[in-house]
C-alpha cells in the first residue's frame, strides 16, 4: 500500500524550530520529487517547499524562504522539512507528497495514493 506518514508537529514558540518528517511506505521515494504543502482551515493549500528526487535541486515559498530547509535521505525513505524562526502565521496542518517533478515549489504529477494525514505545527506563546 502506497502511504506517506508525516510527523514531527507540535506547539512551538515564536521563534523556535521543529523538524517535520515525511516517511514512504509501498513504494521507492527516491524516485521521485517530493514537497511539503501546509493548510489552514478555511484557506487553500499552500505550497511550501520541493526537492528533486536526487535531493540536488531544492524550492521554497518566498515566505519560508530563509527559514525551512528541506531535504531527504532516499536510504531511510524519508523527506525533512527544518523549520526555523517560526512565526505564528507557519501554524498549519503540513502534509508531504511524492510526485514527478517540482515546478518551483510545487510539486506536480503526484503518485496516486501517496499523501498523508498531515502533521499539526503550532506556532504560539
Amino acid at each position: 500500500q502506497v502511504q506517506l506518514v508525516e510527523s514531527g508537529g507540535g506547539l512551538v514558540q515564536p521563534g523556535g524550530s521543529l523538524r517535520l518528517s515525511c516517511a514512504a511506505a509501498g513504494f521507492g521515494l527516491g524516485y521521485y520529487a517530493a514537497g511539503w504543502f501546509r493548510q489552514v482551515p478555511g484557506k487553500d493549500d499552500e505550497g511550501v517547499s520541493c526537492v528533486s528526487s536526487n535531493g540536488g535541486s531544492t524550492y521554497y515559498a518566498e515566505s519560508v524562504k530563509g527559514r525551512f530547509t528541506i531535504s531527504r535521505d532516499n536510504a531511510k525513505n524519508t523527506v525533512y522539512l527544518q523549520m526555523n524562526s517560526l512565526q505564528p502565521e507557519d501554524s498549519a496542518v503540513y502534509y508531504c507528497a511524492a510526485g514527478y517533478y517540482c515546478s518551483d515549489h510545487v510539486v506536480y504529477d503526484r503518485v496516486p495514493g501517496a499523501w498523508g494525514q498531515g502533521t499539526l505545527v503550532t506556532v504560539s506563546s
